[in-house]
């Protein structure tokens, strides 16, 4: 064996010519490393597919999905239905209203109860309060009827009296109280009272709030 044959060479000698060498290096294994890149990327897709998929169910998907998908039929599902109301509202004319005063002032009772009564209201008693509420309502006044009136009757005559107190007792009759308080300053204009008994007679819209997704 030559000097110039280099080990493993099957004992052959080679001429070294020119100014190319025999490779000496085992070839690289580049069959790895392109599937380690392939494996890589295709990891990289799969974890950016899954992301899109979550931000999907927690967004609805979009603007094409959110018109038809879960969300949106949710949204449909929730839509607004009219209001109902369990009692119909009286007119002025089927409300008995007792007028008392329960200031220090003098001729509001009187007074109040013939302005409700151009307002088309019918009037009952007309005097002075109770002990029991007498020189005690510091409030513009108290509006009082059975638990019934809380929805109906005293709701009307709420229209007419801006920030009254509305309260139950355990009358037995039909009519309703309207004490006035120290705060008392005059009834609602009766354009005011007009509109707002007009917005009281026609209930808005309300959502139902089904769901069942």
């Amino acid at each position: 064996m030559s000097m110039l044959t280099p080990p493993g060479m099957g004992g052959r000698e080679y001429r070294i010519t020119g100014g190319k060498y025999p490779r000496m290096r085992p070839p690289r294994r580049r069959g790895r490393l392109v599937a380690a890149v392939v494996a890589s990327v295709a990891a990289l897709g799969l974890t950016g597919w899954g992301a899109l998929q979550l931000i999907d169910v927690f967004t609805g998907g979009g603007d094409t999905a959110s018109a038809t998908g879960p969300a949106a039929r949710c949204r449909t599902k929730a839509a607004a239905a009219p209001a109902t109301r369990l009692e119909p509202l009286p007119k002025p004319a089927g409300i008995t209203v007792n007028v008392y005063n329960a200031t220090r002032r003098t001729g509001l009772a009187k007074s109040t109860a013939d302005e409700l009564k151009k307002r088309g209201f019918r009037i009952g008693q007309v005097g002075n309060a109770s002990k029991q509420y007498d020189k005690k309502v510091k409030g513009t006044g108290i509006l009082l009827g059975t638990p019934a009136a809380q929805h109906t009757a005293l709701r009307v005559l709420a229209t007419q009296l801006a920030h009254a107190d509305l309260r139950a007792d355990t009358r037995k009759g039909t009519d309703v109280d309207l004490i006035i308080g120290d705060a008392f300053k005059g009834l609602a204009k009766q354009e005011t009272a007009h509109r707002a008994l007009t917005e009281l007679a026609t209930p808005q819209p309300t959502a139902t709030g089904k769901k069942s997704c």
